[in-house]
């Protein structure tokens, strides 16, 4: 179709912008022919019209589709153009920060002034090896092209860096080298790749420089080849450099530095060695301090001094000469310093004793007045005479300066050279790849001689280029077999020639460096007479006569005349070097200059100049007699072009490969793309012009599956043929009319440019319109289904709210209904409820008043009975009172009256007394009275009587009453005492009362005042209460709140706890893993030098038998694989025995060192014990047998016993140490951890003590053992001297009969007989005792152990305690008795030990005895019978039974039949003929039978031998065969099984477990081979890591095909169009692997195994390892290929991983960790399908991509790549949320997965249930020489 047909409304195109270069916009309409305007939208919104060029007419570039937009390669684009690259390569650089893009041959290398993470080994080798379209653009990927094709070729190779300074051409070569270095190796131990390294850090000191552009920017270009041997390994290298700025060392402009060395002296000036440079600050010097910049941010210029040194001594320049280069670089400091003084105007001088020029003097060894001469003074040689002329300051100036100049050029000249004498190789050169980096086209405001040179070069390179490309389009094209017409490219042979073709510039130029009066004024002239209007590449400024125009390649350059001639002359004074050369003191100086007459003349500047010159000591002609002076004057620029025609020569005859380095800006911003400084680097770089080459001709280029996967949706179902090519061409003439516009090769189809956008177009429409039709079908059928389901949920809804309201109304009559009832009994209870509170209201009135009324009256009547008895009391007292008063009244009249009457009385009776008459009256009433008185009397005395008969009886009864009385008056005494003071006792009650009373009173009236206050504070209380209650609802609110969160918190932490629980197991997990993974590597490291070693010994024995007779080479039974590493020599069997009889046993040594060394210290206390004991054996032997004259010779004492007693005791001796690091680690626990956690359950001091216990029910289980093997010791010696039973009694006695019989002496028989009896009634004796003994041990260690679990208890109550007290507490209290109980359990050890040394001992030494003493009998008896007796003697016919053998799970073979055993069982078995029939690990069975036999022999030499041949022997096949996975797979299985064997019948309790009581009675019984388990167990290590390297190297090559690149699931991902590099086809070739060879090869591996009969365990980890293989592969890969960044890709992942893992639940893997090993891959997959928009996206992605490092998902990102236009490309600003969210997590740095980590190996115990007494040999083993037992 017609170009014009694509400028359609939405075509997008670019048009120029003066700001951005290209801008992109929109067509608004449809463009027809003949329109001189087009309607365009630009990007931000704004209309525009373009109008076209009325001349050409010629539309603007079109804009390729956002498909093609970032592809890896730019000659992928459909539209080839300069903006379309601008665009693909900003796109690729800012949004997916990729740095490198393919332009056909060429590597566009943008710098992004910022490290970046892709250098790393682990990516070297992700490249090594993969053809270089099938990754991503990457200086290693044309590292990995050149080494290929110069490996497949046979070819040299080039690598051409250039570019602008600054843009990393330096970068990139070192990391070209380092690829180099890293890929190959070296062919020799003297690290080779090392010193080529090395040499980058020495040339950048001396080389490079800052610059305004550059921190780093290298100040020469250099040429480096890196020699390779016919093996391809680095044996060295070769350096050639191109012009060094001179002019730098002694002028540096502003911002800028001087050469990096300067300024790293001046940084180490304060070091011892130093000082003699007398060295200061670089602001001190003129040379150094002139740019105003000596210092580099981030760079400590002292350090990279320690590199300059290290490296300097690692190419080996000695200290002497180093000291030496620095002592030359000082004094060119110092020489900068010198200054002059005017004389006059034509002459000058220097001060006298001036400083910087004594210094330079003494450092360099020569005359201070001839120096300071000759700087003010040249010589001038004529004809006839020579004159000395003095110079003028200015000419003296320069002069020191070209002085300085040429010393640090000839300086540098000599580095280079002992830089490549150091990298020099005695090894013949096979090939070599050149690293050329050299500076690119400039182009400034001043250009001179400088940027000339560096012009020149680039046009001499451009043209190399475009031949180059020219030349693979042409090859391409005639591959193809299609026609193809000469492209017209730009040849820029016509400016080459105007630079260097006779009467060209640079003639012109060395033809006026000769003239006497030349000049730079008469030299432009010359230039615009010969060459202006005759040639139309150069051209005359208009406002200047000093300058002229070269049109180059990339751009018009205008060039000063000014300094042209005095820079191609390069002058220095010869007086002043010949002073130089005359140095004696110093002898690196005069070095510098010896050969300078016989080499070309070094890279010249001018003190003016600061960019750089030329220099061209490269591979110089042989100089012919005579030349000498000649080739001594050529010029700068001539010397030039002779080093240029040389490099193009050199590059010529390599095959090139191209990286053009891009500053993306001048200000040195990380990621920032300046446009028009990107164009105009591309323009000069030639990368516009390989586009424009591809352009021309046919630059799309597809095979014809590939456009058939990619266009199959054009075709229609009778299109489709069985000929994919001849489909093809029938589609293409019905889409494209134009035949010019696509050709058909051979196996490829060309499009022009263009077309692959039209056809995408066409493609796009095609998928649009089937997108709409499946759009609006599936629309359809989702609106129908939806009325459909819409519909019936309708009627469903219906139904149900239909039954709703039923129910509703059911349920409204029910509540009616219930409702009046409810009101019913409600009104009744409510009716009820008035009546009774009204009732209850009465009555309660009632009481209340009746008990008022009832108080009111009780209080009434209580008053007046109150006031009754108050009235009472009161009117008693005042009648008492009234009473008493009147009786005193009335007695007192009484008185008066009585008083008045007795006073007559007493005055009558005195008067009467007074007269007779008173006597007889008184006499006459006595007589009376006395008649009465004696009438009583008489009366009295019978009253007497009476009373005195009646007083004696009451005197009786009185006596009697009287002391009844007398007693009741004491009584009543006591009575009256106790009344008093019960008296005493109320009144003092009386008083307290009173008191009480008193204070009743008060405390009444304090009642009163506290039921006031009371009042008021209840009052108060109840408001605080009520307000209490408000707080306290607050508080538990605020309580229960704050108990949530406490049991939030609680529970978080204890998620936490748990969650750091499980990350320190996991941890503790990693930190074992890598303790086991370092030490397999070492075992790894190990054995791969014990093959060196044996590989260079069986060299060193091949080149001793050459010439020996009695060898021949071996019959070719084996593969060429085997023949590399073995060199097979046959002897005969009849030469063989001597020659093995004669062989020294230093050939065994190597065999049996490893064990030899762990247990020589064993071995020799061992020897020590045995040697005592046999002393003391001895001893006592010549005690019991001193009265026999004639004694055998003693038979040799087995060691074995001595062994075991040596070896437990060392056991013993390592518990107790055990025991002390357990009470260590325990204290260390506790004083770390100080928390109640410590001993929680679970904690790690309660860890310890359990297993304290543990250890200790270990230690009695090891003492119980000890007893039992003693016992077993003790029957088997028991059963050893009673005569055999069982078997051939009659036989046994006859014989006995016979021998007495023939007996001469009696008193022999009776002697012997006796001896026996006495010896077995003492053995039966001993053994009676020691049996009691031992079961009385039997009983104290059960008693041990019932005391064990009673302190286990007490132990837990004792935490459980522990737990109540404080965490300090705790800690101290449990330490304590730990320490306790363990010195405790330490000293009863220790008692147990030595009593079980003494009873072992004591019983060894009888037995030995005993035995000794029947054996001699039984020897002598026998010694006595003579055969001619036995044979002469009839023997009487008995018949004997005969029993079935009873095997015993062993196998004897004689000594000397070793070696066959292992050649035939080990060296000579294949698995894959003899070894398929077999018991799955019948090898093992096998040996460890013998073995078994040589433990009951008790013979350890031959068990040690054995155990060392049959390891050697295992080791000499894997290295035979050991890239046959068979091979690997069954002795790796083997060895295990024969370790398990050691393990389960060696006798110890943890592996007896499981076997059955015949297994038991298997075990060994006299060796403990725990070592060798040891040696095993390494040797299972190393044969598991081969394994992996095997299964590694067959499944490397179908990982990537089978899981990236096969489509699987056929027609989901397209093709996308690809460049010039093309990638692996994904379509199913014949050859190619796909994901079934994959599961295929997994089969074979799976069924290997098992056949062999390899621990289910191991074969897990075997598993493990492969998925892990896979997964690492597959995502490495897919980091470092863009195109297989898209959604399809992760979908064909997905489902590639869930086939694996479907593979694992066939095989029952699932729990084998190998599904875990693919969770990287799985997530990275996901990653691709999931949206990419949102943050929620972001978010969902960082919680998802949890197995994948923060560095491997923004890469995912940045590669993603739509295939479709469909799918949406990643937002910068999503990727940026992405690393925001990320920027906390915590994971490695490192892209890459390492694909060759392997993980620890472990080997569990998995017993056997086989016996081995029902194993049978196979005769097809020839071991018929091996007997069961």
């Amino acid at each position: 179709m017609a170009a014009s047909e694509l400028y359609t409304k939405y075509a997008r195109v670019w048009i120029p912008d003066p700001e951005e270069v290209w801008k992109s916009a929109e067509l608004l309409k449809d463009y027809k022919p003949g329109d001189k305007v087009l309607q365009l939208r630009l990007e931000e919104g704004k209309d525009l019209e373009y109008c076209l060029d009325p001349k050409t007419k010629e539309l603007p570039p079109l804009r390729n589709p956002d498909i093609l937009v970032g592809e890896n390669d730019l000659t992928a684009l459909s539209y080839l153009h300069e903006p379309a690259v601008l665009h693909n390569l900003k796109v690729r650089f800012i949004d997916s920060k990729l740095i490198y893009t393919y332009c056909g041959i060429v590597l566009v290398a943008i710098n992004p002034y910022e490290q970046l993470p892709i250098y790393g080994e682990d990516i070297i080798n992700a490249y090594s090896g993969q053809n270089m379209g099938d990754m991503d653009p990457h200086i290693f990927a044309v590292a990995e092209e050149a080494y290929k094709q110069m490996a497949r070729d046979e070819r040299n190779q080039s690598i051409i860096v250039s570019g602008e300074s600054g843009a990393g051409k330096t970068v990139s070569a070192k990391y070209a080298m380092r690829y180099f270095a890293t890929v190959s190796g070296s062919a020799s131990e003297a690290n080779v790749e090392e010193k080529v390294l090395a040499s980058n850090p020495i040339m950048e000191s001396i080389g490079n420089a800052k610059t305004t552009r550059n921190d780093n920017s290298s100040r020469f270009g250099k040429y480096i080849e890196i020699g390779f041997d016919k093996r391809y390994r680095i044996i060295g290298a070769n350096m050639r450099t191109y012009l060094l700025e001179k002019s730098r060392v002694v002028f540096q402009a502003e911002e800028e530095r001087n050469y990096h060395i300067f300024y790293q002296l001046c940084a180490s000036a304060a070091l011892p060695e130093f000082k003699t440079l007398r060295l200061g600050n670089a602001d001190y010097f003129h040379y150094t301090k002139q740019g105003g910049s000596p210092v580099i941010d981030g760079v400590d210029d002292a350090k990279e001094m320690v590199n300059t040194r290290q490296a300097c001594t690692l190419l080996g320049i000695s200290d002497s000469y180093q000291m030496g280069i620095f002592r030359i670089l000082a004094g060119i400091l110092h020489l900068g310093n010198v200054e002059f003084a005017y004389r006059d105007s034509d002459s000058c001088t220097i001060p006298p004793k001036h400083d910087p020029l004594t210094i330079f003097c003494d450092l360099m060894g020569v005359e201070y007045e001839e120096m300071a001469h000759w700087l003010c003074h040249r010589k001038l040689a004529t004809a006839t005479e020579t004159y000395i002329k003095p110079i003028s300051k200015l000419h003296a100036i320069n002069a020191r300066d070209a002085l300085a100049k040429h010393i640090y050029a000839n300086l540098f000249n000599w580095i280079v050279d002992h830089v490549n004498k150091a990298l020099h190789s005695t090894v013949k050169q096979h090939s070599f790849i050149g690293v050329l980096d050299i500076y690119g086209f400039e182009t400034f405001e001043i250009n001179s001689f400088e940027q000339f040179c560096i012009n020149y070069a680039n046009e001499k390179l451009q043209q190399q280029f475009n031949m180059h490309v020219f030349k693979l389009e042409q090859e391409e094209y005639m591959k193809e077999q299609i026609p193809w017409t000469l492209i017209d490219f730009y040849d820029n042979q016509p400016c080459i020639n105007l630079i260097e073709a006779k009467m060209g510039i640079l003639d012109l130029l060395d033809e006026e460096c000769k003239m006497p009066k030349g000049s730079d004024d008469t030299w432009a002239q010359k230039l615009y007479n010969t060459h202006l209007n005759k040639c139309a590449l150069f051209e005359k400024p208009r406002l200047s006569n000093k300058a002229f125009i070269i049109k180059h390649f990339a751009d018009k350059v205008e060039y000063q005349c000014e300094g042209f001639l005095e820079k191609n002359k390069d002058t220095v004074y010869e007086e002043q070097i010949k002073v130089l050369k005359s140095s004696k003191k110093f002898k690196l100086l005069p070095e510098l200059f010896q050969d300078e007459e016989k080499v070309l003349s070094p890279t010249s500047a001018t003190p003016s100049g600061r960019v750089p010159l030329s220099r061209t000591t490269v591979k110089p002609a042989k100089a012919r007699p005579g030349q000498t002076s000649k080739e001594h004057k050529k010029t700068v620029g001539h010397q030039f072009r002779n080093s240029l025609h040389l490099l193009m020569e050199t590059l010529n005859a390599t095959t090139p490969h191209y990286v053009r380095c891009i500053k993306p800006n001048d200000f040195k911003f990380p990621f920032t793309f300046d446009e028009k400084r990107a164009v105009q680097q591309l323009r000069a770089c030639g990368v516009l012009e390989t586009i424009r080459i591809s352009a021309a001709g046919f630059p799309s280029r597809w095979t014809y599956q590939e456009f058939f996967s990619r266009y199959r949706v054009l075709m229609k179902q009778r299109d489709v043929l069985g000929d994919r090519k001849q489909t093809c061409k029938n589609v293409l003439e019905k889409l494209i009319l134009d035949k010019d516009k696509y050709q058909f090769g051979k196996t490829k189809i060309f499009f022009r440019a263009g077309q692959v956008a039209y056809l995408e177009k066409i493609r796009a429409d095609k998928l649009r319109a089937a997108c709409i039709r499946i759009q609006k079908t599936i629309r359809g059928w989702l609106m129908r289904r939806k009325y459909v389901r819409m519909r019936k949920a309708a009627i469903t809804i219906q139904r149900y709210v239909r039954g709703y309201q039923a129910r509703c109304y059911a349920k409204f009559l029910r509540r009616t209904r219930a409702a009046i009832t409810i009101q019913k009994f409600h009104r009744m209870y409510v009716v009820r409820k008035r009546y009774q509170c009204m009732r209850d209201a009465t009555i309660a009135l009632q009481a209340l008043l009746r008990g008022y009324m009832a108080r009111n009256k009780y209080q009434m009547m209580l008053r007046e009975h109150k006031s009754i008895i108050i009235q009472k009391h009161v009117r008693g007292w005042l009648a008492r009172v009234h009473y008493h008063r009147t009786l005193k009244a009335i007695v007192y009249l009484q008185c008066c009256y009585r008083r008045m009457m007795a006073k007559r009385e007493l005055k009558k009776l005195k008067i009467e007394a007074r007269s007779v008459e008173r006597y007889k009256k008184l006499h006459i009433g006595l007589e009376n009275k006395i008649m009465q008185l004696q009438r009583k009397i008489d009366e009295q005395n019978k009253e007497y009587k009476s009373l005195l008969e009646k007083l004696n009886s009451l005197e009786i009864t009185y006596s009697t009453e009287t002391e009844r009385l007398r007693s009741d008056v004491e009584r009543l005494r006591m009575s009256e005492e106790e009344a008093k003071n019960a008296t005493n006792r109320v009144l003092s009650l009386q008083e307290e009362i009173a008191k009480l009373r008193k204070e009743l009173h008060q405390t009444q009236s304090e009642k009163k005042t506290i039921e006031e206050w009371a009042d008021k504070y209840k009052h108060e209380t109840e408001q605080l209460v009520s307000e209490l209650k408000d707080q306290n609802t607050l508080l538990k609110t605020e309580k229960e709140e704050l108990n949530r969160r406490i049991h939030d918190q609680a529970k978080e932490i204890t998620e936490a706890m748990e969650k750091k629980l499980v990350e320190e197991t996991k941890q503790l997990e990693l930190d074992l893993n890598d303790e086991r993974l370092r030490y397999q590597n070492l075992l790894n490291e190990f054995s791969r030098l014990e093959e060196r070693y044996d590989d260079l010994k069986d060299e060193m024995n091949l080149m001793a038998s050459i010439p020996k007779p009695g060898h021949k080479r071996t019959d070719s039974t084996h593969s060429s694989n085997e023949s590399e590493y073995t060199f097979s020599s046959e002897i005969t069997e009849a030469e063989d025995l001597p020659l093995r009889m004669e062989e020294p046993s230093e050939k065994k040594a190597p065999l049996d060192m490893s064990l030899f060394l762990k247990l020589q210290k064993r071995v020799t206390e061992l020897e020590q014990e045995k040697q005592s004991l046999q002393d003391e054996l001895d001893r006592k032997e010549e005690q019991a047998l001193r009265a026999k004259a004639k004694e055998e010779e003693r038979p040799p004492i087995r060691g074995a016993e001595l062994e075991y007693e040596s070896l437990k005791r060392q056991e013993l001796e390592s518990e107790n140490k055990k025991l002390k690091n357990e009470l260590n680690e325990l204290q260390k626990a506790l004083t770390e951890t100080r928390s109640p956690e410590v001993t929680a359950p679970g904690a790690p001091a309660y860890r310890v003590l359990l297993d304290q216990l543990t250890s200790v029910s270990e230690e009695l289980e090891v003492r119980k053992e000890e007893v039992l093997i003693l016992r077993s010791q003790l029957v088997s010696q028991k059963e050893a001297i009673q005569p055999k039973e069982d078997k051939d009694t009659m036989t046994d006695s006859t014989i006995l009969l016979e021998d007495v019989q023939k007996m001469k002496d009696k008193g022999e028989i009776a002697q012997a007989y006796i001896g026996l009896k006495e010896t077995n009634r003492l053995l039966e004796s001993q053994l009676q005792s020691q049996k009691k003994s031992h079961e009385n041990e039997l009983e104290s260690l059960r008693g041990e152990i019932q005391s064990l679990k009673e302190e286990n208890n007490r132990q837990q109550q004792l935490l459980a305690q522990n737990l109540q007290l404080p965490p300090e507490a705790r800690i101290e209290a449990s330490l304590q008795h730990e320490i306790t109980r363990l010195t405790n359990e330490n000293l009863d050890l220790m008692e147990q030990l030595e009593k079980q040394d003494k009873t072992v001992r004591k019983l060894k030494k009888q037995l030995k005895v005993f035995a000794k003493k029947i054996g001699e009998l039984e020897v002598g008896q026998m010694e006595n019978i003579s055969p001619g007796q036995i044979i002469d003697e009839p023997i009487r016919p008995v018949n004997i039974p005969r029993k079935e053998k009873d095997f015993q799970g062993m196998l004897e073979y004689k000594k000397e039949d070793e070696q066959k055993l292992v050649k035939n069982l080990i060296l000579e078995l294949k698995p894959r003929g003899v070894a398929v029939n077999l018991i799955p690990g019948l090898p093992a069975y096998i040996l460890f039978m013998c073995v078994r036999h040589a433990d009951y022999l008790n013979d350890d030499q031959k068990v040690r031998s054995l155990l060392t041949s049959t390891i050697n022997g295992i080791k000499k096949v894997l290295k035979k065969r050991g890239d046959d996975f068979e091979t690997v797979s069954f002795w790796l299985s083997n060895t295990c099984r024969f370790l398990h064997c050691l393990k389960q019948y060696s006798g110890e309790e943890g592996f007896m477990k499981h076997n059955t009581p015949r297994q038991n009675e298997h075990c060994l019984t006299n060796f403990d081979l725990a070592e060798y388990r040891q040696v095993l167990s390494d040797l299972a290590i190393q044969i598991y890591q081969q394994l992996v390297r095997v299964l590694e190297n067959i499944l490397q090559p179908m990982i990537v095909s089978g899981m990236l690149e096969h489509e699987t699931i056929q027609g989901v991902s397209g093709v996308k169009p690809t460049g010039l590099r093309k990638r692996t086809s994904s379509i199913a070739d014949e050859g190619t692997y796909t994901l079934d060879s994959i599961i295929r090869q997994l089969n074979s591996f799976h069924s290997v195994m098992c056949q062999h009969g390899m621990d289910p365990e191991l074969i897990k980890q075997v598993v493990k390892q492969m998925f892990y293989i896979i997964g690492a592969v597959t995502l490495n890969n897919l980091l470092l290929r863009k195109d297989m960044c898209s959604w399809s890709k992760g979908m064909q992942i997905r489902y590639n991983v869930s086939q694996l893992e479907e593979w694992l639940r066939d095989k029952n893997l699932m729990n084998s960790g190998a599904k875990e090993t693919l969770e990287p891959l799985i997530q990275a997959a996901q990653l691709l399908q999931v949206k990419k928009k949102t943050d929620e996206d972001a978010e969902a992605i960082c919680s998802m991509c949890n197995a994948l490092t923060t560095a491997q998902i923004v890469k995912v990102l940045n590669l993603y790549t739509p295939v479709n236009e469909f799918e949406e490309r990643v937002l910068v600003s999503f990727i940026r949320t992405i690393q925001l969210r990320l920027r906390d997590r915590k994971d490695s740095p490192q892209l890459l997965m390492d694909a060759k980590h392997i993980f620890p190996v472990t080997f569990p115990f998995n017993p056997s249930s086989l016996a081995l007494e029902t194993i049978q040999i196979p005769a097809s083993l020839g071991l018929g020489f091996i007997s069961r037992v």
